[in-house]
């Protein structure tokens, strides 16, 4: 007890009579920049590194070699060893052009300036596999009609040919000739007659 106050029973819920998970969740930091509070300002953070990639491939095995023996820091130790091969292949001749092969007087058109020269040469190969389509293989939108990309099309009309029904010079004899109409019954859309059995 302290005081005036006594234990009684709280008039409403309070925090302390429910359990929550505690010191669970992390705040976050307010040193360095990865995963700083941005309502925070932020000081310059300096880090000690990391050992960098390419250091791995430069480092050297250590003292892993195993010399033969015989070997001193001077080179092999022992008298000098001689063996019989045999004779070696001689060198292919430099197949260099000579002086007379070159046509310098040829180069005049590419180094000063000339008017240009045509000839009548042959086809040549490699425009023959080109087989690319013609002007005539090619098709532009119309500009007429109501199928115009981008064109509004006023109405448009067509004079159709004659109709072969009901004119004057149609065929009659193609025509189907009485029987072959099927006559309904008059007690289908009429009031029904009576009908009389023996």
């Amino acid at each position: 007890w302290v005081g005036s106050w006594r234990p009684h029973r709280p008039r409403g819920p309070i925090a302390a009579l429910f359990k929550g998970p505690g010191p669970k969740y992390g705040l976050p930091t307010n040193v360095g920049y990865r995963l700083h509070d941005p309502s925070r300002w932020r000081a310059p953070a300096y880090s000690f590194g990391v050992r960098m990639e390419g250091r791995l491939h430069e480092r050297s095995p250590g003292p892993v070699y195993g010399l033969a023996s015989g070997v001193t820091i001077r080179g092999k130790d022992g008298i000098p060893a001689y063996s019989i091969y045999s004779r070696p292949r001689d060198l292919q001749p430099m197949n260099t052009p000579g002086p007379a092969r070159y046509t310098p007087e040829k180069a005049n058109a590419l180094a000063f300036p000339s008017a240009p020269e045509y000839s009548l040469a042959s086809r040549t190969r490699q425009l023959s596999s080109q087989q690319t389509p013609g002007p005539a293989a090619y098709r532009l939108p119309p500009m007429l009609g109501p199928r115009v990309v981008n064109k509004s099309s006023a109405p448009n009309y067509s004079m159709p040919g004659r109709s072969t029904h009901g004119a004057f010079y149609e065929d009659l004899c193609k025509t189907p000739g009485p029987c072959g109409y099927r006559v309904v019954s008059a007690d289908v859309y009429k009031n029904r007659a009576p009908h009389y059995s023996m």
